[in-house]
């Protein structure tokens, strides 16, 4: 099976040392984006390059970037004003690390970073707008989640497919345009990609249950119910693997395994 991450991982040293900046402000910066993770955009976004006959190198960039939004996320969703979270990946969160103002700051630059990476990118104007896009998304769908008090089903598919689905979008249309899709293909990847955006939310869902149920909040498994959640788990899996029929790549059966595994995932 494929392995996208020793490409991944080597892109987001490198291009996370490459600025001349203060030691404490990229300390705190690579403190968190190089803390382990899956991946999965950054997967997600070479994967699809290559689906469409690119080269997943030329999409390195643009994995890279969306691996410092998403970085950036998760630094100021822990914090204490948003979801207070002490710790991220099995270690100290970046505010209990470097404290709340590094680690604000330490977000600011992930996510500015990003964008001055793909700057130097020519062109590609499809593949970064995919990526600019999915990261002002993915903030409004913070935003939802923060000030608005979710009472049915359209309420939180409105958050998550923002908050979560965003940067799944981000990451399939970034990487498909980088390889050269068309439009029709562009239409048919978006598709797969708000497929496997709410298959990643609802397994979410059902493996922090207990927690949610504890703290009252409406999710997809108290909304729907635990038997109904994991159906329709499995009928994505199922739609994201059919909407592969065609494709006859190593980079398709990545994906397709890809999606099987996050409807079975254990954390």
């Amino acid at each position: 099976m494929k392995d996208y991450l020793p490409l991944i991982e080597a892109a987001l040293d490198r291009y996370s040392a490459a600025f001349d900046l203060p030691e404490l402000f990229v300390a705190s910066m690579r403190y968190s984006l190089l803390s382990g993770g899956k991946r999965i955009r950054a997967c997600l976004c070479l994967a699809c390059c290559e689906l469409v006959g690119g080269r997943a190198e030329d999409a390195l960039p643009f994995a890279a970037a969306l691996e410092m939004i998403h970085a950036y996320s998760l630094i100021h969703d822990d914090l204490p004003a948003m979801d207070d979270d002490d710790m991220r990946r099995g270690k100290p969160s970046c505010h209990k690390a470097f404290g709340e103002g590094n680690a604000i700051l330490a977000g600011d630059g992930l996510l500015t970073m990003a964008m001055r990476l793909l700057c130097d990118v020519p062109g590609q104007e499809a593949a970064k707008k995919a990526v600019f896009q999915g990261a002002l998304e993915m903030a409004a769908g913070q935003s939802l989640d923060l000030n608005v008090t979710v009472r049915d089903l359209r309420s939180l598919q409105r958050i998550h497919d923002l908050k979560t689905g965003a940067l799944f979008r981000a990451a399939c249309l970034s990487g498909a345009c980088r390889g050269g899709c068309d439009e029709k293909e562009a239409a048919r990847i978006r598709s797969f990609a708000d497929k496997l955006g709410l298959l990643f939310q609802m397994t979410d869902d059902l493996l922090d249950m207990d927690k949610d149920a504890a703290e009252g909040k409406l999710t997809y498994v108290t909304l729907l119910g635990q038997e109904e959640t994991r159906r329709q788990i499995d009928a994505l899996a199922g739609e994201i693997r059919r909407s592969l029929d065609g494709y006859c790549t190593e980079a398709a059966a990545y994906l397709g395994d890809l999606a099987d595994r996050i409807a079975i995932r254990t954390k």
